[in-house]
């Protein structure tokens, strides 16, 4: 931004000429209430000073990025010569998310993935009975089982699912992702076990569980307990990971199903910075020193629309919010800590794809990319277009997404220039009311108790209700335009569709049947295994979930290696902390 201190008088002047002499009458020219477009001069950043709120790439605040180029970078001619596919994974990564049936069919899919070459870490999806802490058994269960998801009900089922994970896809050499948050202790638990079982010291073992709680209780609703004692699990874990698994990312946080549930973009960055600094508490609580563990907070994405410019004001702005809120309210000194850790920067949400004429999906998600690409990410199509389809991407659906973000690197070349936008006084403007919009509704919660508080309140969960209506409504009354949905419906309109000849991700045959399997082997586990030991660590995880200093991992641990069910551990829990009641809206 260059300095305009000294013209500023005549900027404004001039200004507020043109307003009066072109712009207004180009308004009532043709009768409208107002101009439909905007321009932003050297007024809209006023008292912008751009080395304490924008900086350079990797340096503190981050707005312009958190380095001055990412890993990918780095070798994307290289990716391109030899036909690198990301889904490929390996030493370096996970493989696409996904998951189904039981866990002898996720294990199948993952080896037919190996020999395709996508050799990524698990990647889990779970099913929502699992989610929820239960049991296939249970009469809960009916109907869900392997549904959205693999079935884990104990650790022999954990275990199945990794057999394919040895030699250079040894558990120490690729890393995992575990999307579960009320019963994360029970699955991070089961990845040390068998890591003790394989001989590997759990300092080595990489991955991330989502592990975030919170949002669970605002917008996503898989949630057992109630708030505070959710927490207190965080907190065990939190401490457990940081002294015994340090390579282990902790949690995967962050507002990308607060906005589907259809919070505005201010409450999701408000709602998810005030998660944040709960958890972050709750580590500092316990005793550990911030930049011992916030460098292993991660965030999985915010949430996203078509709305490109702001989507990438936002990502500048939380960049800048997280980093300052490490540095001066907790104290942090370590960079690392003061660094949003994200796969996805900017992008449409799942929630901006449409059933009808789902290929538009994929211009949909182009847009996504370009934005990702402007504000410090990887330029991803996300999401494949047939995401509203059903469970499970096909394989042309990832395929024209992988080329659509091969299309945005090598030939538009959007990710060549860092933060391009650093210096528009139209960019730094918006991130500035982003900015001050969120911290204003942050101060709200703060002066509520914080994010628990709000939570238990019900401030959260009814702010998004609201939200949720209103863009509903807007949508109804075309004050929000969706092609294909709410405008551009007519009859001379054409559907197009893509005939799928690749073999579906996941066999609706093995989902048919996977309840009754997996029922059939729990069965068979609480027959083989020794239960007067099961009743024994139970009644001592009862005992210590009663004392709240003592840390529970080492006991749900000890469960999960003598066969104890997930639901079983859950139960126990839940007959001590209780179940929450989600607030009326």
């Amino acid at each position: 931004m260059p300095d305009n201190t000294k013209n500023m008088g005549k900027i404004e002047n001039t200004e507020n000429e043109w307003k009066q002499n072109v712009l207004d009458k180009r308004v009532s020219r043709f009768n409208l209430s107002k101009s439909p477009t905007r321009f932003y001069s050297p007024l809209a950043v006023k008292n912008s000073d751009f080395l304490n709120k924008v900086g350079f790439p990797g340096q503190y605040p981050y707005t312009a990025g958190n380095n001055p180029f990412d890993f990918w970078r780095a070798y994307a001619e290289d990716a391109a010569k030899m036909g690198y596919r990301p889904d490929w994974g390996g030493a370096s990564g996970v493989g696409k998310y996904g998951g189904f049936g039981t866990a002898e069919d996720y294990r199948d899919y993952l080896i037919r993935m190996h020999s395709m070459g996508r050799t990524g870490g698990p990647n889990m999806a779970f099913d929502l009975v699992t989610q929820c802490g239960y049991d296939s058994d249970s009469s809960r269960a009916e109907g869900e089982v392997g549904r959205v998801g693999v079935a884990i009900d104990s650790f022999r089922d954990f275990a199945t699912i990794y057999e394919p994970y040895t030699g250079n896809l040894e558990i120490d050499k690729v890393p995992s992702n575990f999307t579960i948050n009320a019963p994360a202790a029970i699955i991070i638990a089961m990845y040390a076990v068998l890591a003790q079982k394989r001989g590997i010291p759990l300092e080595k073992l990489r991955g991330t569980p989502q592990n975030d709680i919170l949002k669970e209780f605002i917008a996503r609703g898989t949630y057992i307990y109630p708030p505070r004692q959710s927490m207190r699990l965080f907190r065990d874990i939190c401490v457990f990971c940081t002294r015994q698994m340090p390579k282990l990312n902790i949690n995967s946080m962050g507002g990308y199903h607060i906005r589907e549930a259809g919070a505005t973009r201010v409450q999701d960055l408000a709602f998810s910075m005030a998660n944040a600094a709960a958890y972050i508490q709750a580590g500092i609580s316990a005793g550990l020193a911030v930049d011992s563990f916030a460098p292993n907070l991660t965030f999985n994405a915010f949430g996203g629309s078509m709305e490109i410019y702001k989507e990438i004001a936002l990502q500048r702005a939380a960049r800048r919010i997280y980093a300052r809120m490490l540095k001066e309210r907790f104290k942090a000194g370590n960079p690392r800590s003061m660094m949003i850790r994200q796969p996805i920067t900017a992008h449409i949400g799942c929630s901006s794809t449409t059933l009808q004429r789902p290929l538009n999906n994929l211009a949909r998600a182009v847009v996504g990319g370009m934005a990702a690409g402007m504000s410090g990410g990887i330029p991803g199509a996300f999401p494949p277009y047939d995401e509203p389809l059903g469970l499970g991407h096909s394989q042309e659906a990832v395929q024209l997404q992988l080329d659509a973000t091969r299309i945005l690197i090598y030939e538009a070349k959007v990710a060549d220039v860092n933060d391009p936008w650093a210096g528009s006084y139209f960019m730094e403007s918006l991130t500035d009311e982003i900015e001050t919009e969120t911290l204003a509704e942050m101060e709200k919660i703060e002066n509520m108790g914080g994010a628990i508080a709000a939570i238990e309140n019900g401030y959260m969960q009814k702010a998004i209700s609201k939200s949720a209506y209103k863009k509903q409504k807007r949508i109804e009354r075309q004050e929000e335009f969706v092609v294909g949905i709410n405008c551009f419906t007519g009859e001379n309109e054409l559907p197009v569709s893509v005939k799928r000849e690749v073999e579906a991700s996941y066999d609706p045959e093995l989902m048919k049947t996977a309840e009754e399997r997996q029922k059939a082997k729990l069965a068979r586990l609480k027959r083989e295994r020794d239960n007067k030991a099961v009743f024994s660590l139970l009644s001592t995880l009862e005992e210590h979930a009663k004392d709240e200093s003592v840390n529970l991992m080492p006991d749900i641990c000890d469960c999960v290696e003598n066969d104890v069910s997930l639901q079983e551990i859950c139960d126990v829990l839940r007959d001590v902390f209780g179940e929450f009641q989600q607030t009326k809206l």
